[in-house]
C-alpha cells in the first residue's frame, strides 16, 4: 500500500546496508521452537502490545505473526484488507487499520483530495467493522501554506460525513500526529494541541488521535503531561527511540517506562504499537526488549 511504501522508503538504506547480517542473524534463527525457548516470558497485562510490520520487512507477515504470538504481542498495526486474513489465521488483531488514505501528504487538509478520500473511506469503514476491528488511520496532509484555521476548517469539512458513517459502524478515525521538523516536512497535524483542536471541532468519540511518541517528542516533548491532559482524545500510541526512531532502550533520550505508567494511569485500554527501526543485528531481541520496557 502507498502508506506502507512511504514508511519503508524512509529506511530503505538501513535495510539495504544490513540485509546480509539480517538474513543470517534474524531469519535463520526464526524457527518457532527456538523463539519460544529464547523469548518466552509473562507479561503483566496492563498494556496491550502491537507492532508495525514495516519495521521488520525482512519477515513475511506470517513470520511476524508467529513472532508476535511467542513474545506477547496481540495486535498488528497498519494492515489493510489483504492482510487481515493472515492476522485472523494467527488469532491477532488489526489494531490500527489502513488502506483508505492516499498518502501522508495528500489528505484531509486539502479540499482537492476530499472526493477521493471520501470514496475510499466510505468503502473502507464498513469493511473495518465487518472484520471486527475499530481503528482506521487518517492524516491531515501537508500544510502547503495554509494557516491553522484553514487547515482545521478543511479537515472538518472532509471528515464530518465520514465521522457520521464511522459512528454508524462503530469505527474510530484516527489522525496521526507526525513531526514536521525531521521526518515529514510541512505536515500540518504536527502537535497534540493542533490535533486536539480538530477533535474538539469535530466533536465525536469516533474521531481521535494516533499519538506517536517519537514524533511528539521531537516537536514539543512534555510527553507525560500531554498524555495526562489529552488522553481522552487519544485512541492509539506508537513508540520510537529519539533521535533516529531506533530502539527505545537507554541508548535514546526518553524514559519509556515513565511514559507507559502515565498511559496506564489514564485508564487507557487500547494498544501501544512498537514502531521503531531496530539497529541491533537481532531485531527480534530488540522487539522483545521493547515489550519488556513497556510492560509496566
Amino acid at each position: 500500500m502507498a502508506f506502507n511504501q512511504n514508511r519503508r522508503s524512509a529506511i530503505r538504506n538501513i535495510v539495504a546496508g544490513t540485509a546480509a547480517i539480517t538474513a543470517s542473524g534474524m531469519l535463520t534463527s526464526f524457527k518457532k521452537e527456538e523463539i519460544k525457548e529464547k523469548l518466552s516470558y509473562k507479561l503483566k497485562g496492563n498494556i496491550n502490545h502491537s507492532v508495525s510490520p514495516w519495521c521488520y520487512s525482512e519477515l513475511t507477515l506470517d513470520q511476524l505473526c508467529e513472532v508476535c504470538k511467542e513474545i506477547g504481542i496481540t495486535g498488528v498495526d497498519l494492515c489493510g484488507p489483504k492482510d487481515w486474513p493472515i492476522l485472523q489465521k494467527h488469532g491477532l488483531y488489526s489494531s490500527m487499520c489502513n488502506g483508505a488514505e492516499i498518502n501522508l501528504t495528500d489528505a484531509f487538509g486539502d479540499k482537492q483530495f476530499h472526493a477521493t478520500l471520501q470514496k475510499n473511506y466510505t468503502e473502507m469503514i464498513p469493511l473495518v467493522e465487518k472484520n471486527g476491528y475499530k481503528n482506521l488511520i487518517c492524516f491531515s496532509g501537508s500544510r502547503r501554506g495554509k494557516d491553522n484555521e484553514t487547515g482545521w476548517n478543511n479537515c472538518v469539512e472532509g471528515l464530518k460525513p465520514l465521522v457520521a458513517l464511522a459512528e454508524k459502524h462503530n469505527v474510530v478515525l484516527c489522525m496521526e500526529l507526525l513531526n514536521s521538523k525531521v521526518d515529514h516536512k510541512d505536515y500540518q497535524c504536527n502537535s497534540v494541541e493542533w490535533g486536539v483542536e480538530l477533535a474538539k471541532r469535530i466533536g465525536s468519540e469516533n474521531f481521535k488521535l494516533l499519538f506517536d511518541i517519537y514524533h511528539m517528542q521531537i516537536m514539543e516533548g512534555d510527553i507525560v503531561r500531554n498524555v495526562t491532559d489529552y488522553h481522552q482524545y487519544i485512541a492509539h500510541y506508537h513508540t520510537g527511540g529519539i533521535p533516529g526512531r531506533h530502539e527505545i532502550d537507554d541508548t535514546q533520550e526518553l524514559h519509556y517506562p515513565a511514559v507507559m505508567r502515565a498511559i496506564v494511569a489514564t485508564g487507557y485500554k487500547g494498544y501501544v504499537g512498537q514502531e521503531f527501526v531496530p539497529k541491533n543485528t537481532d531485531k527480534i531481541a530488540s522487539l522483545k526488549a521493547a515489550i519488556q520496557i513497556c510492560d509496566v
